[in-house]
C-alpha cells in the first residue's frame, strides 16, 4: 500500500523549526566562542543557520505529526547542521559532539514551564503511544522512518523496551557522508536519562554491525553520562 507524502510538511513548519534552532544556537554560542575565538564563532554560527535552513527541505517525510519520532529526526539534523558547518572549518566529530554534548547539559540546567497537566501522559499512555507506534512503523510506510518494536518489561531489569532495526536519523547522517558523527548523536541518549532521572541502557547498535539497537527504560533509576562518552575511552556506548 502507498502512503501519501506531504512534501510540503517541513516547509510549512519553517518558522518553527528555526525558532527551535535558535534556541540550541543561544546554548552552543558561549561555548564555540569559548574554544574558537570570536570570528570564527561568529562565522561557524551563521553558517550553521544557513546549513540548517538548507537542510529543511530535504529532510525525510516519516509521517509528519502523526509520527512521534518525527521530533526526534527534526533534532538530529540540527545538530547535523553544526557538524557539518564544523566539518568544513576542519574540526573533528568529537568537537561537535562535546559542543553538542555541553549545550544538552545546559538546556537541562535551564528552568523550564513546566508542561499543563491536562497535556501529560499518564505512564500507561507512554506505553501505548510505543506499542502503537512500533506497530506503525513495522509497515515501513516511508523508507527513511525508523522501524522498531515494542518490548514488555521484565518487571525488575526495565519498564519497557524499543529494539530499532532501522534508525531514521543513521539513514540520514549516512545520506550526508557524516557515519562518524553518530556515534555523538547516540550518545543524547544517554545524556537525555541523565538529565531526566530515568534508566537507560544499550549494548547493541546498528552503527556498530549489530542487527538492532537495544533501548531499555526503567523509571527513577540514574544513568550515567559524562564527557568523553565510552567509545573514546575505549568502551561500547
Amino acid at each position: 500500500m502507498a502512503y501519501p507524502i506531504d512534501k510540503e510538511y517541513y516547509t510549512r513548519k519553517k518558522s518553527e523549526l528555526l525558532n527551535k534552532f535558535e534556541e540550541d544556537v543561544k546554548r552552543w554560542n558561549p561555548l564555540l566562542l569559548k574554544q574558537y575565538g570570536e570570528i570564527q564563532s561568529y562565522r561557524m554560527t551563521q553558517e550553521t543557520r544557513q546549513a540548517f535552513e538548507n537542510l529543511i527541505p530535504q529532510i525525510p517525510y516519516i509521517g509528519g505529526d502523526e509520527n512521534n519520532f518525527t521530533r526526534h529526526l527534526v533534532n538530529s539534523v540540527r545538530y547535523l547542521a553544526l557538524y557539518k558547518t564544523m566539518k568544513e572549518y576542519g574540526k573533528t566529530a568529537e568537537e561537535a559532539g562535546k559542543i553538542i554534548y555541553n549545550g544538552y547539559i545546559k538546556k537541562a540546567s535551564e528552568s523550564q514551564s513546566p508542561i499543563p497537566f491536562s497535556q501529560r501522559l499518564t505512564s500507561e499512555q507512554r506505553l501505548e503511544q510505543n506499542r502503537q507506534g512500533a506497530i506503525r512503523s513495522q509497515e515501513k510506510r516511508y523508507p527513511g522512518d525508523y522501524v522498531y518494536t515494542f518490548v514488555e518489561g521484565d518487571g525488575r531489569n526495565f519498564d519497557y523496551g524499543l529494539d530499532f532495526t532501522e534508525c531514521a536519523s543513521q539513514k540520514l547522517y549516512h545520506e550526508h557522508g557524516t557515519d562518524e558523527f553518530l556515534p555523538y548523536y547516540c550518545y543524547l541518549d544517554f545524556v537525555a536519562g541523565k538529565v531526566r532521572g530515568f534508566g537507560f541502557t544499550r549494548t547493541t547498535t546498528i552503527y556498530e554491525g549489530h542487527a538492532k539497537c537495544n533501548h531499555r527504560f526503567k523509571a527513577d533509576e540514574k544513568t550515567e553520562a559524562d564527557w568523553p562518552p565510552p567509545f573514546l575511552r575505549g568502551n561500547k556506548l
